[in-house]
């Protein structure tokens, strides 16, 4: 379980690192420079952050593991207390922080824990399903309702935020990272938590499948793309079919999803096998500590480190290589801080706030 442990939270390192990553790049407009550099950048967007709902889910697991196996209904109960009033605090906390940063993932956090609280306790094979419930729903939402409503898709901005229509459409529906589908990385990494990584044929099995799916998806829709993006269609424009067949975060549709969670399990299993290898080695213990300090240094990323940005002139135009380095010297900061605060301290600073107001 030790390992296990080390493994989850080095992969946590990992996702805040790839998030910082596409974060300083929207917020810096990093869109010229190095062509191998924006493509590098870009294979963390949609990818980075779905890992780390993912790893909720599994947190959430771990939270809940014993009031699940538990016939004891005032402990179930208990648990899904806990859970509602660390979604109430993820909410309001997230809310607070979009007008610092609109692409906020926290207060969407907290609509996917109201949801974990009322599908915690449902079996294996449900869990599948209430994912692909989740995940399926989205499409058909984008039949009932205008997606675009209240973007701004030159500048990437939500207009309308604070409006009851324009909230309620953001959170649930068209916002950065919508319950519908979002929540189906939270209730399928819930799904994964309940599985033993310490087994080599449970990890072979999730690394097979997670390829396999991975690879068809990215495949297939490729190719429909490329076949139907050629114009000869009178149904859709080519605009329309790169926007429709996408596997990018936008909009995210269920082939989206399913890339997504399949590269985020083989970055699980890989980040599980090369842990427990060398569960020694100074790099691995840096960023298993990192990993521990994910909210605080997700808050400080925006706070801190664009902060720094702005007083320096270097939001907004700048190139993907002064964007990259922003994002190298913020991550190269984070490990040296969590390493420095948990040798004083036995967790984060804001992780620590939030025990404290959610226990």
């Amino acid at each position: 379980m030790k390992q296990r442990t080390i493994g989850f939270d080095v992969a946590r390192a990992l996702a805040i690192f790839g998030m910082v990553i596409v974060n300083f790049k929207l917020a810096m407009g990093a869109t010229t420079g190095s062509a191998v550099l924006v493509q590098f950048s870009a294979l963390f967007e949609g990818r980075a952050s779905a890992l780390f709902v993912i790893l909720a889910g599994v947190g959430v697991t771990f939270l809940t593991n014993a009031a699940r196996v538990s016939s004891d209904l005032s402990v179930i109960a208990r648990a899904r207390w806990l859970l509602v009033k660390r979604a109430l605090l993820l909410i309001v906390l997230g809310l607070a922080y979009v007008p610092i940063w609109e692409a906020d993932i926290l207060h969407f956090y907290g609509f996917y824990f109201l949801i974990a609280t009322m599908v915690f306790t449902v079996n294996d094979r449900g869990l599948l399903w209430v994912s692909a419930a989740i995940m399926l729903l989205f499409p058909v939402l984008m039949l009932l309702f205008d997606y675009g409503q209240n973007w701004n898709w030159q500048t990437l901005t939500y207009q309308n935020f604070w409006s009851i229509d324009g909230m309620v459409r953001h959170i649930l529906f068209n916002g950065f990272h919508p319950v519908f589908p979002w929540a189906a990385f939270l209730t399928f990494g819930m799904w994964l938590g309940r599985l033993d990584f310490s087994q080599t044929p449970v990890r072979k099995s999730l690394v097979v499948w997670s390829l396999g799916v991975l690879v068809v998806t990215e495949v297939m829709f490729y190719f429909l793309r490329d076949s139907l993006g050629q114009g000869a269609t009178t149904v859709l424009h080519r605009e329309e079919v790169a926007f429709l067949l996408s596997t990018s975060i936008i909009p995210p549709l269920p082939q989206y999803l399913l890339s997504a969670s399949s590269s985020a399990v083989v970055v699980l299993v890989a980040c599980v096998v090369v842990s427990e290898r060398y569960a020694q080695s100074r790099i691995t213990q840096w960023l298993y500590v990192t990993g521990q300090l994910s909210l605080t240094l997700y808050v400080a990323h925006v706070v801190l480190g664009m902060g720094v940005l702005e007083v320096l002139g270097r939001l907004e135009g700048q190139s993907i290589e002064v964007s990259l380095l922003a994002s190298l010297v913020f991550c190269l900061f984070g490990v040296g801080f969590s390493v420095a605060w948990l040798k004083f301290f036995r967790s984060g600073p804001l992780e620590w706030v939030f025990r404290k107001l959610a226990s």
